[in-house]
């Protein structure tokens, strides 16, 4: 049987190397285009809402 806790920490992994490869390509794109400047910031918001979210909820502490 496998703990839930690394189900929940493989999950998490994924959605940051998610965002990962949607910043690569804003990145390359962004030269001076505002529209896709601000969708990138609510999409940053997001997880970073989603991170502290886990982390005060106890989802990134290790226990044995």
């Amino acid at each position: 049987q496998i703990n839930i806790r690394y189900y929940i920490f493989a999950i998490l992994f994924l959605i940051f190397d998610v965002e990962a490869v949607f910043i690569f390509p804003w990145a390359v794109v962004f030269v001076g285009n505002n529209v896709a400047f601000y969708a990138m910031m609510i999409f940053l918001a997001v997880l970073f809402i989603a991170i502290v979210y886990g982390w005060r909820k106890g989802v990134l502490e290790w226990r044995k």
